[in-house]
C-alpha cells in the first residue's frame, strides 16, 4: 500500500509520517510505502518505506511522479495559511486550490480511486459566525483561505460522487502548539501553550475570556487516520465532517496549564486585547456535530490532557 502525504514537513504532516512509520497506523492500512511531498523535506525520517519527494505541489511532474505506480492513500495537507493567502492571493490560489484540484485529477487519471483525506478548515464559516456552529451551518468564508478550501470540499465531493475518490475533507480547528510561524494569525493560541509551558512570560492579544475552539496536534492526526478508515457507506453519507473540539477561554487553558507545569504558570500571562483578531480567532461559538461523534471522531478529552498532548514531538 503506497501512502501519499502531501505538506509532509509541515506541523501536521511531521506528526502524521512520525505515526505511521511507529505503528500508529490504525488496522486497514498497511504502511509499505510512504512518498512524502513538500517543498522542502529537511529534517524528516530516514526509513526504508519512505520515497522523499521535494518538489512544488502546483508542478505537473512532481504531481505525476508522486502517483507513478498508484497511490492508495492520499492525506492532503500542504496549504497556504490564512494569513499568507489573504496577503499573496495567487500564491493561495495556486496552493490551496490548484494543488487540490491536481492531486484531484491525477487520482482520476491513475484509474482506482484511493481515499482521499483533504485538510479543509473551519475558517469555511468566516466572521461574525452564528450563535451555535453545526452540521448544517452554512458556509460564509470570509477570507481567501476559506473560499479556497471551501471549493475543494465541494470538488472532493464531487469526485468521490463520481467514483474518482474517497473522499473525506475534514474542518480543522485550532491545532496546537504549533511553532513560531509567519502567516498564521491565530498562531497565538499556541504561543500561550509554549510559552506557558516554557516558564516564559506571554502578553495574550485576546482577552482572558476569549473563547477558541482548541485540539492538539496529536488528537488531529488520530481524526486524520480514522479518516482514512471510515467505511465507504459513511464516507457517502456526509461531504464533510466537523471535529469535536474543545471549546474553552484563554483563562481556562492558562488554569489547565498550571494545574499540569505548575502554579507559577498564572504570574505570567497578560493580556492586550486585539479587537480585529479577537474577533476573528476568540469568539468561538458552541460546536455541535454528532455525527461526527457517532463516526468516531474525538477530541482531546480534558484540557489538561490537551495542554498535555500538544506540546508532544516531533518538533
Amino acid at each position: 500500500m503506497t501512502i501519499l502525504v502531501t505538506g509532509a514537513n509541515g506541523f501536521i504532516g511531521r506528526r502524521l509520517v512520525h505515526v505511521l512509520l511507529h505503528g500508529g497506523a490504525p488496522a486497514g492500512i498497511a504502511v509499505d510505502r510512504v512518498r512524502l511531498l513538500d517543498r522542502s523535506l529537511d529534517g524528516l525520517p530516514s526509513d526504508p518505506r519512505v520515497e522523499r519527494m521535494a518538489g512544488d505541489l502546483t508542478d505537473p511532474a512532481v504531481v505525476e511522479r508522486a502517483f507513478a505506480g498508484g497511490v492508495e492513500h492520499v492525506f492532503h495537507l500542504a496549504s497556504v495559511p490564512g494569513g499568507a493567502a489573504e496577503k499573496n492571493f495567487e500564491l493561495g490560489l495556486q496552493v490551496n486550490l490548484q494543488g487540490t484540484v491536481a492531486l484531484l485529477e491525477a487520482s482520476r487519471r491513475q484509474g482506482r480511486a484511493p481515499r482521499f483525506v483533504f485538510a479543509s478548515t473551519i475558517g469555511v464559516f468566516g466572521v461574525p459566525m452564528p450563535d451555535v456552529i453545526d452540521e448544517s451551518t452554512v458556509p460564509e468564508p470570509a477570507m481567501s483561505y476559506g473560499a479556497q478550501k471551501y471549493v475543494g470540499e465541494v470538488l472532493v465531493a464531487d469526485y468521490t460522487r463520481r467514483g474518482f475518490v474517497h473522499g473525506v475533507s475534514l474542518r480543522l480547528p485550532g491545532i496546537v502548539a504549533r511553532p513560531e510561524a509567519q502567516g498564521m494569525l491565530s498562531i497565538f493560541v499556541s504561543d500561550l501553550i509554549r510559552n506557558l509551558a516554557a516558564g516564559r512570560p506571554y502578553v495574550c492579544p485576546v482577552a482572558a475570556g476569549g473563547n477558541a475552539w482548541w485540539m492538539s496536534r496529536s488528537r488531529v492526526v488520530d481524526n486524520l487516520l480514522h479518516a482514512a478508515t471510515l467505511p465507504r457507506e459513511t464516507v457517502l453519507s456526509r461531504r464533510f465532517w466537523l471535529l469535536p473540539v474543545q471549546r474553552a477561554s484563554m483563562a481556562e487553558v492558562v488554569e489547565a496549564l498550571a494545574r499540569v507545569h505548575g502554579a507559577d504558570r498564572r504570574g505570567l500571562v497578560s493580556y492586550a486585547p486585539n479587537e480585529p483578531l479577537e474577533a476573528q480567532f476568540a469568539r468561538m461559538p458552541p460546536l455541535r456535530c454528532p455525527s461526527s461523534e457517532a463516526a468516531g471522531f474525538r477530541h482531546d478529552g480534558t484540557l489538561d490532557e490537551l495542554v498535555q498532548r500538544a506540546l508532544e514531538g516531533p518538533v
